[in-house]
């Protein structure tokens, strides 16, 4: 009979062997290749650690899931890391946990109003929405894309109870500011660092700041599994909470195919079911099933390996986009590191000046024609899109900045997968572009 240890062995060099035919480097043709805000950047390791999962046939979670949380938490140095399938899902369940009834007085109730800002992506405001809660828009700084920290005390009400903010594209929010505020007003504080692993301010990474915090894993992230997400936090409580929401609302706390960790499955009391009933099926949230696979976690764990390189590469490109713009300054205003912080960039922030002789349509349509990928900054100005027209938020002031945003301001991609011939060529198509004015 076969030995399917050797087999496996055979089919890992195999799969080394198929990385090396298929995805090896392919040359950049200027004007005819495309050059992408983002992308995929992985080696042979990634697909023989998904080969290597799926030859388990280990579908949900399981080694690969608990070695890339370990990786995780090691990075950050922090105690909890709970995966799920997309970063969009690690913001729903951050703040999900914070409305359990578990938390007695300090949960987040229908009505409350959580701070954030407008200039940003949907899935930092859409559990805010979906819970009933109401989201008081603050308006940002014209060059580190965060939360203006002034307007952020001045919109706090008896109502307030919670901050929820990404640092933006990579850029760290003022997290000093902020977390006093939230000292001062005894307010939850949920950090999105979907855009910014490996971000640091003053020295500490972000995302192990606020008592709760996400990353993704989506493709143009800095690290990617495809598809997947994780929310990290401090707090042993908050972590089971969040396990519970995540796994339909389940109550036990034992991982897939474990029973009774906790030594009492049939002797408790809960709700209205009878005495011992089968804690494996005790529900005390409202909960979903948001789970990561294991052959996603396999790829993560790859990646992880390649994080502090990912994230140099990022920070050296940031610099090569800043090197070519900042000639133009007549036409740009570009984005600034918040003090204190060393940002993992996610992208490179413009925004093109209200007296240019162009506008920022005008520029972004001119790249794209010439295959150089450009994104405007996310939602703009979330309170004017249409799935946000008719729902309950406040606007706390105004939102001068993120209305110049929505209109004057693109970004350009930092990942590490650009090359020195992708930025002479985007170099080249800027200067004839500014020339022929």
């Amino acid at each position: 009979m076969a030995d399917p240890n050797e087999i496996r062995k055979e089919i890992l060099e195999k799969t080394k062997e198929y990385y090396q035919a298929k995805f090896g480097e392919k040359e950049f043709i200027p004007g005819k290749s495309k050059l992408n805000y983002a992308g995929r950047v992985f080696d042979e390791q990634e697909i023989m650690n998904a080969v290597d999962a799926s030859l388990d046939f280990w579908l949900t979670e399981g080694r690969y899931s608990e070695l890339f949380a370990e990786k995780i938490a090691d990075y950050l140095g922090i105690d909890n890391v709970i995966l799920t399938n997309s970063g969009s899902s690690a913001n729903l369940l951050a703040f999900s946990a914070l409305t359990s009834e578990k938390l007695g007085n300090k949960r987040l109730r229908s009505g409350d109003e959580v701070i954030s800002v407008a200039a940003g992506f949907p899935s930092t405001i859409t559990p805010i929405i979906q819970y009933g809660l109401i989201p008081v828009f603050v308006d940002v700084d014209p060059y580190t894309f965060n939360i203006n920290v002034k307007q952020a005390e001045k919109a706090i009400t008896e109502k307030t109870r919670c901050i929820f903010l990404a640092h933006t594209l990579g850029n760290p929010f003022d997290v000093d500011a902020i977390m006093q505020l939230a000292e001062k007003h005894n307010l939850w504080v949920i950090e999105d660092n979907c855009d910014a692993f490996g971000s640091k301010y003053k020295g500490k990474y972000t995302g192990t700041f606020g008592h709760l915090s996400t990353l993704s894993f989506y493709p143009a992230h800095h690290i990617t599994t495809g598809e997947g997400g994780a929310i990290m936090t401090n707090d042993s409580q908050l972590a089971r909470i969040v396990r519970s929401f995540r796994d339909w609302g389940r109550d036990c706390y034992c991982m897939g195919g474990e029973n009774n960790t906790c030594g009492k499955r049939f002797s408790q009391q809960f709700g209205n079911l009878p005495f011992g009933y089968d804690h494996k099926y005790v529900y005390s949230e409202i909960g979903y099933n948001l789970k990561m696979t294991d052959i996603q976690a396999a790829i993560g764990a790859a990646q992880m390996d390649k994080l502090d390189y990912f994230v140099q590469k990022r920070k050296e490109n940031f610099q090569k986009h800043l090197n070519i713009f900042s000639r133009y300054n007549q036409y740009f205003d570009l984005e600034k590191a918040t003090e204190g912080s060393d940002p993992s960039w996610f992208a490179f922030v413009v925004t093109v000046k209200e007296n240019a002789p162009f506008s920022r349509d005008n520029i972004t349509k001119y790249l794209n024609d010439h295959l150089i990928e450009t994104r405007n900054l996310f939602a703009g100005n979330i309170t004017k899109q249409p799935a946000y027209l008719n729902k309950k938020w406040r606007i706390s002031d105004n939102l001068d900045v993120t209305d110049n945003i929505m209109n004057h301001t693109f970004f350009l991609g930092t990942y590490p997968g650009l090359t020195d011939e992708m930025f002479a060529y985007e170099e080249k198509m800027l200067h004839d572009y500014l020339s022929a004015l």
